[in-house]
């Protein structure tokens, strides 16, 4: 008796394992559970779960980080198309996930990020010229592309976090032509602040004299004969102390004045 109790054990628990199935939601990934062909609004969290297959079915929605990558034409401001290679970094808001599916469906990337991407692409690159893309408005083109595509796909449940344009290839010519326009504006740079250093250098010495101009307009303002006088005074009684013999001509050459040190 307790044989066939254990069979008949064995036996429930492989009928229950058929006819139940199991699946692991990773981390990383939130699972939409679609019953009779109704998805639950409820996403389910990461760890393992059962459902009953025949009528249920769990599908995983990755929501960690996604890398596009993509080569494609935009054209400039010229006219030009510009070959780039871009990235494109976006993640599903997991509370989302269940609306995605039902309103988009799984092939949601091509459906809603590329046809918006290349939009949104093509309306920003149209604004500024080829050298710009070339050059250091690299920056603010990504950034516009990336806010236009968030003002699109937020309430749709993507959060796009950058755009990247990672290469840029120029048609041959007109490479040659931004080179040779950049090299110009440098070196027209350059020139003014030379220029501007020059006027610098000029203004300096002009307020140099200017103040060497007053100096020497109060100096001579304040000289008088009595100044002059003890000034002559001040300079003999330094050349007294000299062990030198000097000859001091005051008032031409009919006064001489003869200043002998006395031995020691």
């Amino acid at each position: 008796m307790k044989l066939i109790s254990g069979k008949m054990m064995i036996v429930v628990t492989l009928l229950v394992a058929i006819v139940t199935g199991c699946t692991v939601v990773r981390q990383g990934e939130v699972g939409v559970k679609r019953r009779l062909g109704k998805l639950d609004p409820k996403t389910i969290q990461p760890g393992a779960k059962l459902f009953f297959p025949f009528t249920t079915r769990i599908i995983k929605v990755p929501i960690r980080t996604q890398n596009v990558e993509l080569r494609l034409d935009l054209p400039s401001k010229e006219g030009v198309n510009v070959s780039t290679s871009v990235s494109i970094l976006y993640h599903i808001k997991p509370e989302m996930a269940s609306k995605i599916i039902e309103t988009i469906g799984p092939d949601y990337e091509n459906v809603m990020i590329l046809s918006v991407f290349r939009s949104k692409a093509a309306d920003a690159t149209a604004r500024y010229d080829a050298k710009d893309m070339y050059s250091g408005a690299r920056a603010t083109i990504e950034k516009e592309i990336s806010d236009s595509m968030n003002s699109v796909l937020n309430s749709r449940g993507f959060e796009i976090e950058q755009v990247l344009l990672k290469s840029i290839q120029l048609p041959p010519g007109l490479t040659q032509a931004i080179e040779q326009k950049l090299r110009a504006e440098q070196e027209a740079q350059q020139m003014q602040f030379t220029l501007q250093r020059e006027r610098l250098e000029a203004e300096r010495k002009r307020i140099e004299a200017e103040g060497v101009r007053d100096a020497q307009r109060i100096v001579g303002q304040g000289l008088n004969d009595t100044t002059l006088q003890w000034l002559q005074i001040q300079a003999l009684r330094e050349l007294s102390q000299s062990n030198n013999a000097k000859v001091i001509l005051m008032n031409g050459p009919a006064q001489q004045i003869m200043i002998q040190a006395d031995p020691k």
